[in-house]
């Protein structure tokens, strides 16, 4: 199976950029579609975006398109998502999620494997 380790959250300020990632070990990335998901305090966990296998395709949750970028380097075996003009809604903890499908699901229960989450808190 694979382990999932996010990094990169923090506390930034409402405009500011955040760039997320998630280093994948135990196998290699590029048997697996990746998404990002968050959860905020008494919220349900929600899909943020996804990316397929070989990072030809790509989706996106209305709340954060135009904002947000997903990307893969399966060379490296990381995922990264790229934050811009972040606002107070955003803030949750962040998750990096795999699934041996080859569609990008946006339920939580598509996933197989998760990180452990990370931080990202935006002030106004």
């Amino acid at each position: 199976q694979v382990q999932l380790v996010e990094s990169g959250g923090g506390l930034v300020q409402a405009g500011d950029s955040l760039r997320l990632s998630c280093a994948a070990s135990g196998r290699t990335l590029s048997m697996y579609t990746m998404g990002w998901f968050r959860q905020a305090p008494g919220k349900e966990r929600e899909f943020v975006a996804g990316i397929t296998k070989s990072g030809d395709m790509t989706d996106y949750a209305d709340t954060v398109k135009g904002r947000f970028t997903i990307s893969r380097e399966n060379a490296k075996s990381t995922v990264n998502l790229q934050m811009n003009r972040l606002s107070p809604e955003d803030t949750a903890v962040y998750y990096c999620a795999a699934d041996r499908g080859f569609r990008i699901g946006v339920w939580p229960n598509e996933y197989e494997y998760w990180g452990q989450g990370t931080q990202v808190t935006v002030s106004s």
